[in-house]
């Protein structure tokens, strides 16, 4: 998919030898995981996600000085890693940025909630076979900590989810006129 060549190439992680991607999560990564097939990771716990449209991904990915933690692709959609508890805030953010009632196709995974586990890093062929989850910016030990969450004193002080959440909304906002052709354009 043409997404994953917009994204700068990162230099894949040293992964054990052995087939089991199980594994490599929970004993690398620490990351609790839900057996398969396919493997699933548990959100809620160590991280939350934010999915939204690749289109709009991938135009996130390329403003410059916006800070991200681990990013897959899953077919169509991208996966941003965030921090715990950010999935509960989503809701909140968007009223207070006022896009609260706006169509983003913008969502969150968080407690109780899972995503498929990508291939890990250096393992398995390249590009996004078949719709397969693969990474984009891959995840490493201890990621957790610069993980986008609000601000406050219990937090770490890894990126500010609302600055991401506010690009996402507007980037899913413009993936999304784009992909309207059924009107034509009007002008005053």
């Amino acid at each position: 998919m043409a997404v994953v060549n917009v994204v700068n190439a990162v230099p894949p992680l040293r992964v054990p030898s052995g087939p089991d991607v199980r594994t490599w999560y929970e004993r690398v990564l620490g990351w609790t995981v839900a057996a398969g097939p396919p493997v699933r990771l548990v959100t809620g716990i160590r991280f939350d996600v934010l999915e939204l449209p690749a289109d709009a991904g991938a135009g996130l990915l390329r403003r410059p000085g916006l800070a991200t933690g681990p990013v897959a692709l899953a077919g169509r959609r991208m996966r941003f890693l965030v921090a715990p508890g950010a999935a509960e805030e989503l809701d909140g953010l968007l009223d207070w940025l006022e896009w609260g009632g706006v169509e983003l196709e913008l969502a969150a995974l968080g407690a109780g909630g899972g995503i498929t586990a990508p291939v890990p890093p250096g393992r398995g062929p390249g590009g996004n076979p078949q719709g397969a989850a693969v990474w984009l910016r891959p995840p490493e030990p201890g990621c957790e900590a610069s993980l986008p969450a609000l601000p406050g004193p219990e937090r770490g002080r890894g990126p500010d989810l609302v600055r991401l959440v506010a690009a996402a909304a507007t980037e899913c906002h413009r993936a999304r006129l784009w992909r309207r052709t059924d009107q034509p354009l009007a002008f005053s």
